[in-house]
């Protein structure tokens, strides 16, 4: 998504509405239903340009705990202060890296700082439900069914020897 910033820039206009879509990069166990949709605006106030967007996005994919589907929507807030090319040093930039967008020959790309902002926001793993309680490790049987037959407790392989001298004991 690129923005003429000239009108602004040349005192003509305060306020640029921003309505449109990004296509989102690719994440490993996740689709998404469409591009996503960012809303806002840039507003000038005496040379002070700051950048406001809200980012939605639609996903679907699968349950960390229990690969139940898991299907929901993702809001995200993106600000960022506007400063145009040549008025920041690299030194500046470097040390904000998360609080400028730049604008290069009247334009602002925002393309890849969303892109970032999108993979750096996004959930790392998809829940079904925050108390999701899982699989069992043994036979699969989803937890939230009920208890499944399987022993609770398991004696480490590498004392199970040791298991046999206290099965001695208790034949004693």
């Amino acid at each position: 998504m690129t923005l003429d910033m000239r009108p602004m820039l040349r005192g003509e206009v305060s306020r640029i509405a921003i309505d449109g879509a990004l296509v989102p990069e690719e994440i490993s166990g996740v689709s998404f239903d469409g591009p996503a949709h960012i809303r806002g605006e840039i507003t000038d106030e005496a040379g002070y340009m700051r950048l406001v967007l809200e980012v939605t996005l639609a996903y679907r994919g699968l349950c960390a705990r229990c690969l139940d589907p898991v299907c929901g929507e993702f809001r995200m807030q993106f600000e960022r202060t506007v400063a145009n090319e040549g008025t920041l040093t690299d030194e500046q930039l470097e040390d904000n890296v998360d609080e400028y967008v730049v604008i290069v020959d009247g334009e602002l790309d925002l393309d890849e700082e969303l892109h970032d902002a999108l993979l750096l926001s996004f959930p790392m793993r998809l829940l079904c439900s925050e108390d999701c309680p899982g699989l069992c490790p043994k036979c699969g049987k989803p937890r939230r069914e009920g208890p499944c037959n399987c022993p609770t407790r398991e004696i480490d392989p590498r004392l199970a020897v040791l298991q046999t001298l206290l099965d001695e004991d208790d034949e004693k």
